[in-house]
């Protein structure tokens, strides 16, 4: 394995572990602050930041935004992504030894399967080539259709009302994340032949309007659902989004072999599974609501 690539997964590692401290850290920021409104965006942004947990998380945020930059200019997008994945094993333990979460034997089995799968994504990777070129038509269907999904889950009041609209809102601002993350990996990969005149892209609306919209989706989830459901759903949606947008974007290469493919599909039916695992159960849910 070369050098560069080394180099990136390393990156992408230590990002996963600053990401995963960073959702904590804003979770119980979140729980401080008022609730976050879409209707009044500027005022919900100002209520968050006044919590010193949600700004400092916020700024590990930053600084794992910015390994994550430097990750994809170094390694694919999916490889990246799935490396990334692996530290969504970490956070039932954060959660639960760190910042005082009681973790429930079926949220420890999603968050499970949830890392199994994506691990599974990661080593039947058949790698190879750099992912850097792409179709500026696939790019747009891609970012058009899963930034339309994401946003329509954020602001559809029927999800937001369900007994379980904190992971809801989760999965939308993972697709919402997810959608930034093939922007600026595009961005990234133009900006060493271009410079900064590469900024000026389509992309980067896309990648801001993304982010910001997933800001929102998130930290309101974050406010109404379940710390441990909330991150990792938001977590695994970015992941398994990202790893969508480097196979039908980037054209990387699936795997050859049958039973490698079978792997696959059995991956994402545990990380699909899990889902309908991590939300605590309704009744408790209901419970911490009415306290």
């Amino acid at each position: 394995m070369e050098l560069k690539l080394q180099l990136g997964l390393l990156l992408a590692l230590a990002c996963a572990v600053a990401t995963n401290v960073a959702f904590l850290l804003k979770h119980r920021g979140a729980m401080q602050a008022p609730p976050v409104s879409f209707k009044h965006p500027l005022q919900s942004a100002v209520g968050l930041f006044r919590s010193r947990w949600f700004a400092l998380g916020m700024a590990v945020a930053c600084g794992a935004w910015l390994l994550h930059v430097a990750a994809l200019a170094l390694a694919p997008l999916s490889l990246v992504q799935a490396v990334l994945a692996g530290g969504v094993a970490l956070i039932a333990v954060l959660a639960e030894r760190g910042f005082g979460h009681s973790v429930g034997r079926r949220q420890w089995l999603g968050v499970g399967l949830t890392a199994s799968g994506l691990m599974l994504l990661a080593v039947t990777n058949p790698g190879g080539g750099s992912g850097n070129g792409y179709s500026a038509a696939a790019m747009a269907l891609f970012e058009g259709t899963l930034l339309s999904i994401g946003l329509a889950l954020a602001l559809s009041p029927g999800f937001r009302r369900h007994p379980r609209g904190g992971v809801v809102l989760g999965l939308s601002a993972g697709v919402l994340f997810g959608v930034s993350d093939v922007a600026l990996k595009a961005l990234a990969t133009a900006l060493p032949a271009a410079g900064p005149v590469a900024l000026v892209s389509p992309w980067a609306v896309s990648a801001l309007a993304a982010s910001i919209a997933g800001f929102y989706a998130s930290a309101r989830g974050l406010q109404v659902g379940d710390a441990v459901g909330v991150i990792t759903v938001t977590s695994a949606s970015a992941n398994v989004t990202a790893i969508a947008g480097g196979l039908l974007v980037f054209a990387e290469p699936l795997p050859s072999d049958p039973l490698t493919l079978v792997v696959q599909v059995a991956a994402f039916i545990a990380i699909v599974t899990a889902a309908t695992l991590l939300p605590a159960p309704v009744r408790a849910a209901q419970a911490r609501a009415g306290a």
